[in-house]
């Protein structure tokens, strides 16, 4: 298969998920790094360039010298997209520089900073109609995967309830004063977003649920708290939600929880059977019903690929080998890459190749985190969700 050309901006010195992108893009050998800006210090993002492997030439100092020079490039030199991994404030000016100058993108979640903000960008990616990915890489599961297929083949029955919880502890305390890079721009609002737990991890619990169920958002009721006495954002949420169909739900966030790592788990309720997933054993998937056994699915094995040709598609090793979250990424990326790829070859990519968050799913993360800090800071019960 044809190797292309991968950019990124972010991702420095310091910095976690822009190690994990580049790990996950690479992982299947048919995706190369070959230029970057990574810091917004010019000579930090040289420094990480060398490190890195890049030639200098392919190092900028900024994303608008990256976007001009890589677009005076041959066709066949310079990169086929960037991997945009900065803070949440520079999503929107940085992937609408590079797909108003032709260039795909992925984008690390949440999308924008703000409503108005996904809106555009929306309207961008359509007029460009290039290949806009987002990373919310908990899709890219296996077993995800086989729990949406299991709910569209109406194995659970009418659907009745979700509840989906993120609880990590990090952030239990005032890490931001240390000087931690990640924790510093999560908890300021300028950067991360005025919806502190619910933008960095609820969205990707809201984005889990809809994924899984195929059900979107109607109405919520949100709780947001802030614990540690000074810090600027809620470092705890609270959602119940309405769903299409009458299925009720329970969203909770948090960032504060004592002991807890990364805790993302999700339980779907019909009135034949539930499903049960979670991230930290993602390798399984355990299936209820009233009155029968306990079932454990398992990943790579036949039984799986017969229901579901996705997480098939998702699974590298045979049954019993673990794979898990950089694996998650890279099939997000692999799926990314294969359309990209159709795109130049001008043929029809794999049907499941189809599968990833894409700008529709970034703009539903969006309003939903518009909603609950609406919710949050009004006496009204229920706060609509708007379709678009």
């Amino acid at each position: 298969m044809t190797q292309l050309r991968m950019g990124m901006v972010g991702g420095g010195p310091g910095a976690f998920i822009g190690d994990v992108h580049r790990r996950a893009a690479c992982l299947d050998g048919d995706v190369e790094l070959v230029a970057g800006v990574f810091s917004t210090s010019a000579a930090t993002s040289r420094r990480m360039g060398r490190e890195l492997g890049l030639s200098r030439a392919r190092t900028y100092g900024s994303y608008l010298d990256m976007v001009e020079r890589e677009r005076a490039l041959p066709a066949d030199q310079r990169i086929d997209f960037v991997s945009v991994v900065t803070p949440n404030h520079l999503h929107f000016p940085v992937a609408k520089a590079f797909l108003e100058a032709g260039f795909h993108v992925v984008c690390d979640k949440p999308m924008t900073l703000t409503v108005t903000e996904a809106r555009r960008l929306k309207q961008i990616v359509r007029r460009s109609r290039r290949v806009f990915a987002l990373t919310h890489n908990y899709t890219g599961y296996p077993m995800v995967k086989l729990a949406r297929d299991l709910v569209r083949a109406g194995d659970l029955g009418a659907l009745r309830k979700v509840v989906v919880q993120y609880p990590q502890g990090w952030l239990s305390t005032r890490l931001e004063r240390t000087g931690h890079k990640q924790a510093m721009w999560r908890t300021d609002p300028a950067r991360g977003g005025a919806a502190g737990c619910i933008g960095d991890i609820g969205s990707h619990a809201e984005n889990l649920a809809e994924y899984i169920t195929g059900l979107r958002m109607l109405e919520l009721c949100a709780d947001l708290t802030t614990f540690a006495r000074g810090r600027r954002v809620a470092d705890d949420g609270s959602v119940l939600v309405r769903f299409q169909q009458g299925v009720r739900g329970v969203l909770l966030a948090s960032q504060i929880s004592v002991g807890e790592e990364n805790g993302l788990a999700i339980w779907v309720y019909g009135d034949r059977k539930g499903l049960e997933w979670h991230q930290e054993a993602p390798n399984v998937l355990r299936v209820t019903s009233q009155d029968g056994p306990f079932e454990v699915w398992s990943r790579g094995n036949r039984y799986v690929a017969a229901r579901s040709p996705a997480a098939a598609r998702a699974s590298r090793l045979p049954a019993g080998h673990p794979e898990a979250f950089l694996e998650a990424f890279a099939n997000v990326y692999r799926n990314v890459t294969d359309v990209i790829r159709a795109r130049h070859t001008r043929t029809r990519p794999d049907p499941l190749a189809a599968d990833f968050p894409d700008v529709d799913d970034g703009l539903r993360g969006m309003l939903f985190i518009d909603a609950v800090v609406k919710s949050a800071a009004s006496r009204q019960k229920w706060i609509k969700v708007p379709a678009r």
